[in-house]
């Protein structure tokens, strides 16, 4: 996913170009099937080498690890006259949505800053020496933001009455 970089200077921060669109696609993959996740997604980005897309977001909760996936669409008037970027980046989304449907993806809003911080974290790990994607530490999972703990404490299962119980 090297060549397919996602940087400032794509996402409208040059003075020439008009605004660009990016979609956020989230994948969830269990926490045991990250790399798995990770290595399919930069084999699609390398079928897909025409469109622009960069891993944008990183966190996790207790079961599953949230990776946030930038598609850049292009710039906002070439969208709406559906030119051939955005049709490219389109099949590259329908693609995440088709084949990497085992990771559950999901359209989402644009990653929080520790998000961003965590995934350009992963990518500089990746670009350190690690090759492949399998090379992915637990001790980096570690330090991903994670969702706040619930206000209020899940209850555990009631037990059941006396009359409720069924003999073996």
């Amino acid at each position: 996913m090297a060549r397919n970089a996602f940087t400032a200077s794509v996402a409208g921060d040059q003075a020439d170009e008009p605004e660009s669109v990016v979609v956020h696609v989230q994948l969830r993959p269990r926490r045991g099937a990250t790399r798995k996740c990770l290595a399919a997604l930069a084999a699609l980005a390398a079928e897909h080498d025409d469109v622009v897309v960069a891993v944008t977001g990183l966190s996790k909760d207790d079961r599953v690890v949230r990776v946030t996936v930038g598609v850049d669409l292009g710039p906002r008037t070439a969208v709406a006259k559906f030119s051939p970027q955005a049709q490219a980046a389109y099949a590259f989304v329908s693609a995440i949505f088709t084949s990497l449907y085992d990771h559950m993806p999901v359209y989402t809003a644009e990653p929080s800053g520790a998000e961003r911080a965590a995934a350009t974290a992963l990518l500089e790990h990746a670009a350190a020496g690690a090759a492949r994607a399998d090379a992915l530490t637990a001790d980096l999972l570690d330090t991903l933001p994670g969702s706040p703990a619930p206000a209020w404490p899940v209850p555990s299962p009631r037990l059941p009455g006396p009359g409720e119980r069924i003999p073996a």
